[in-house]
């Protein structure tokens, strides 16, 4: 397994729009919104097939942290945690001090579990609950 930034982003998209756009119901407009050109992307493969995703972009000292999804098939083997990993590191090597992302609220305790602190109300993002998460890098 190995993730790096990537500039491959019809295999970042792919990713996107199978789990966003085909699992998840989130509509083609809400997913594809033109800002890719302007992100950092990550890519994680085994054995060269891709398997999860993740788009950064740099305000400042803040990072935000977003798309991140891993395939169905390779849930459950650390590979979102090392997404986020990877995306800290990358963050923080960009001079960002603090890392934030619009968390699902069904996956907070995960990101709980990776130091981030909920903030904020709950609001919908493509008919899906979330709630914006923070951590000091």
């Amino acid at each position: 397994m190995d993730i790096h930034e990537t500039q491959d982003l019809d295999a970042c998209r792919r990713l996107r729009r199978v789990v966003f756009i085909e699992e998840q119901n989130v509509s083609e407009a809400d997913e594809m919104d033109g800002r890719d050109a302007e992100a950092v992307h990550l890519l994680a493969r085994d054995d060269g097939a891709p398997l999860g995703t993740a788009r950064l972009f740099v305000k400042g000292e803040l990072g935000k942290i977003g798309r991140v999804c891993v395939l169905a098939e390779a849930r459950g083997r650390g590979l979102g945690a090392a997404l986020i990993r990877a995306s800290e590191a990358a963050l923080a090597a960009r001079g960002c001090t603090k890392a934030q992302l619009g968390a699902q609220c069904h996956a907070i305790p995960f990101y709980e579990k990776l130091g981030y602190t909920a903030f904020g109300p709950v609001y919908d993002d493509a008919g899906i609950p979330h709630r914006d998460m923070q951590k000091s890098l």
